[in-house]
């Protein structure tokens, strides 16, 4: 079912544009390499060579002759207040046990930090609790390099997660949303300590050995004690709980 609404997304792309965007759309649908190809042949390599993260808005690597740990920042090409964060070395995405590894960079946190670019999109601050990350499954995504959406959070997502948060905690629970069934927690924690790809991997029995089945989404939790609310799911496309227009911060009284 997913996996059909993927195509359907990229046929309405392609009906919807023209010119240069109905070309990018295509070749962006066709091309599941293009991630990869855009940051490590064209952002990496202009950081390498001028200091310049174009396209990208940011690039960060500990080295520039050494890209292993690094990750950079794309504007998604729909527009809005929606970025991706994109590892600079090759990952294919969630499936991948690089994630895993002792000592792997938490991209999440990474992530996380850049969520300040919505705020230049929409022209205004947007609240901790508003925001969300997301990584799809294997079978809802049209790209085969890692790569995390950054946006606002669907105004009824936040709403129900507003209402459920108080009884969240560490353990994880079932939550329905949007019409799919995830598990959330609370992480206490920064996602550096408690990445969310190790505690996925760490916590479902099959999840080493299905991780591409599943979906990822953290968001701000909305209490005074902060932290971080994670939800998971083998049914679902997390990216769907996300909205790059910001409806949300309309009359949400958030801070």
């Amino acid at each position: 079912m997913i996996g059909a609404w993927r195509k359907r997304r990229c046929a309405a792309f392609s009906i919807a544009s023209a010119g240069a965007v109905l070309f990018a759309t295509a070749a962006s649908c066709a091309n599941r390499d293009a991630l990869r190809e855009i940051v490590q042949d064209q952002c990496l390599a202009h950081w390498r060579e001028q200091h310049s993260a174009a396209p990208c808005v940011e690039v960060h690597v500990d080295d520039a002759a050494h890209a292993e740990s690094g990750y950079a920042v794309l504007a998604d090409r729909k527009g809005g207040a929606h970025f991706l964060l994109i590892p600079t070395r090759t990952i294919s995405g969630i499936e991948s046990p690089t994630l895993e590894e002792p000592g792997a960079p938490s991209y999440f946190q990474a992530a996380w930090r850049a969520h300040e670019r919505l705020d230049g999109v929409v022209g205004r601050q947007v609240p901790v609790p508003l925001i969300g990350l997301a990584v799809n499954p294997l079978h809802a995504r049209t790209q085969d390099q890692l790569h995390i959406h950054i946006e606002c959070l669907r105004s009824d997502v936040y709403q129900t997660l507003a209402r459920k948060a108080a009884h969240l905690s560490a353990s994880w629970s079932p939550l329905t949303l949007a019409g799919s069934s995830y598990w959330a927690r609370h992480i206490s924690g920064d996602l550096d300590a408690d990445d969310p790809f190790k505690l996925l991997a760490a916590h479902f029995p099959d999840a080493d050995r299905s991780m591409g089945d599943y979906t990822l989404v953290v968001a701000g939790a909305p209490s005074e004690d902060r932290g971080f609310l994670m939800l998971a799911s083998a049914s679902a496309a997390g990216e769907l709980l996300l909205d790059s227009s910001c409806a949300a911060l309309e009359g949400a009284a958030v801070t």
